[in-house]
């Protein structure tokens, strides 16, 4: 008969750590149905503890405080506030500023990227470049977003073995001119480094394998607005250079957001690409 395992080493259950958080009962009469931020708030009033978004906030909250795996966190909460917003499109957009400027203790994703990468092709020739070197914005040929040189070169990498091209040509190793690469003799490589393929060939299956990733230059000269509506609820999105610069409710209001130098976001470029590129909102051009 075996005996029971000692509490020090059964495994922890979030199940018998949690207890419904009661002390928030008061702060969801409020929450909206509606799209928005909501905030859960610890002591501090300088770092709060998680930013999520939803198109309907309330439910998204109830969902949270059911959550027995989120018990630690509902623990340390002591309020919940919210922000609304008129659609996803802000809400997401609002969620990643929020994350990346307050740094909430329980959020592990879009924090503030210092080493963002991308592939540059120029004649030819692909090459791993950062974001502190040249505008992503407004540099073409720029291919996929990275969050380091090594993620940028691992994803070439699996380019090159997926599409059988030579690493020589790709710039990741050398080899003597005219002579197979050892890729070549383990049948990895078609041969353009030794004429076993043109190399018009080659670079042809290298852009239409990067072509699937390619960064979209800013399409406007300068800041736009994106327009969002929900019901009677209308926000202006400012954005330039992909750089979302916050949301407000009048074309003069807009004018004291970009006064804010603006950047390349990668979170911003992924949110507002599609919507922007796609023609399906209406887009005021703020120059």
């Amino acid at each position: 008969m075996h005996k029971p395992l000692s509490a020090a080493r059964r495994e922890f259950d979030p199940a018998e750590a949690y207890q419904y958080p009661e002390h928030l009962r008061p702060f969801i009469v409020d929450l909206p149905s509606s799209p928005g931020v909501y905030v859960f708030h610890s002591d501090s009033d300088v770092m709060p503890l998680y930013v999520g978004k939803s198109v309907n906030i309330r439910s998204r909250v109830m969902s949270h405080l059911r959550t027995a795996e989120e018990a630690r966190m509902l623990r340390q909460a002591r309020r919940i506030s919210f922000h609304r917003t008129a659609g996803e499109i802000g809400a997401l957009l609002l969620e990643a500023q929020m994350i990346k400027q307050l740094q909430p203790l329980h959020n592990k994703r879009l924090r503030r990227n210092r080493q963002l990468c991308s592939i540059q092709v120029v004649q030819g020739v692909p090459s791993i470049v950062s974001a502190k070197e040249i505008d992503f914005a407004r540099t073409p040929d720029l291919y996929g977003l990275y969050s380091s040189r090594r993620a940028a070169q691992q994803s070439l990498l699996a380019i090159g073995d997926s599409e059988q091209l030579c690493y020589s040509l790709l710039g990741l190793e050398r080899v003597s001119h005219g002579r197979p690469c050892f890729r070549h003799h383990l049948g990895r490589c078609a041969g353009a480094c030794c004429g076993r393929e043109s190399r018009e060939d080659h670079h042809l299956r290298l852009m239409d394998a990067l072509g699937q990733m390619r960064i979209f230059c800013w399409p406007y000269s300068g800041p736009v607005g994106l327009v969002e509506t929900d019901g009677d609820r209308r926000q202006i999105h400012v954005v330039d250079n992909w750089f979302y610069l916050g949301s407000v409710e009048t074309l003069a209001q807009a004018a004291g957001l970009r006064t804010v130098s603006p950047s390349f976001d990668s979170d911003g470029y992924k949110i507002l690409c599609g919507p922007i590129m796609s023609g399906r909102h209406d887009i005021i051009e703020l120059t």
